[in-house]
């Protein structure tokens, strides 16, 4: 419990750091505004056509009764509508991170140097950068669907569906969003998307303190663009606490050397 506590205050300093540093929050909305554009607008033209993906996914039935052609249309319909949508859900932060990674690289940095001084990226050519970053998201989203796939098929068991499933996608959301929010922070320290996801694993309780809260706030309209700012700002924290308490043993774990850290304390 102490841990969870810690991963909410966090979250809460982070949101804190921006908010009194106007010109950072701006600065730090505007990949999350250009994502949720292009999401919409996806979102729109699949609404438009989704009617007829599902009748050209349906040829066979064209010969049936109106009724139940409707019924199976309209039921495919909103399955992939559903589908889309999630899709989206699941993507969203990643795709954000990923487009605003010059925006969020800076504001980053600016955290830790307040908060004590930030560590040397290792020097590496854009396109490198860009490769790595494409894969480690796609290592996490494999990650992720291969937890809420079966999470989302469960969903339609009666009872199970409606209260366990739930509890169990909001605490794999939150443990999964804090592992991508703290990205910037850890590939500084040349830690991987494996040894991060270790280290997050070690302390569970941490990564859902943070990535829970974010979850269900993200739930909130527009709450996933207002609040991203203050997600980087608030991982990169957490991620000086892992990194502060790693070195103090002597490392990583997995092999890799981290810079030390010292470690946020609240006050």
């Amino acid at each position: 419990m102490r841990d969870f506590a810690l991963g909410i205050r966090l979250l809460l300093a982070g949101q804190r750091w921006v908010l009194t540093r106007r010109r950072w929050f701006g600065f730090g909305l505007l990949p999350a505004l250009i994502t949720l554009l292009l999401y919409g607008a996806a979102l729109v033209a699949l609404a438009w056509t989704v009617g007829d993906l599902a009748a050209w996914a349906t040829p066979f039935a064209d010969d049936w009764d109106e009724t139940w052609r409707s019924a199976l249309r309209t039921l495919l319909a909103v399955m992939i509508f559903g589908g889309g949508l999630l899709l989206a859900v699941l993507t969203f932060t990643a795709v954000t991170l990923l487009l605003g990674e010059p925006f969020y690289e800076r504001l980053s940095e600016q955290v830790e140097e307040e908060a004590g001084g930030c560590p040397r990226a290792p020097e590496r050519p854009w396109w490198r950068e860009l490769a790595t970053s494409l894969r480690d998201n796609l290592h996490l989203l494999g990650r992720v669907l291969a937890i809420t796939v079966p999470l989302f098929v469960l969903g339609f068991v009666p009872l199970v569906g409606q209260t366990v499933v739930p509890v169990l996608a909001v605490l794999v959301s939150g443990f999964f969003l804090t592992t991508e929010l703290t990205s910037f922070a850890m590939e500084r320290r040349a830690v991987g998307i494996r040894q991060r996801l270790r280290l997050l694993r070690a302390r569970t309780g941490l990564a859902l303190g943070f990535g829970v809260p974010l979850v269900l706030s993200f739930l909130v309209p527009l709450g996933a663009v207002l609040l991203m700012p203050g997600a980087v700002a608030g991982a990169t924290l957490l991620a000086r606490e892992l990194a502060g308490a790693e070195t103090a043993v002597g490392g990583v774990p997995g092999g890799v050397t981290a810079p030390a850290a010292t470690p946020w304390r609240p006050r």
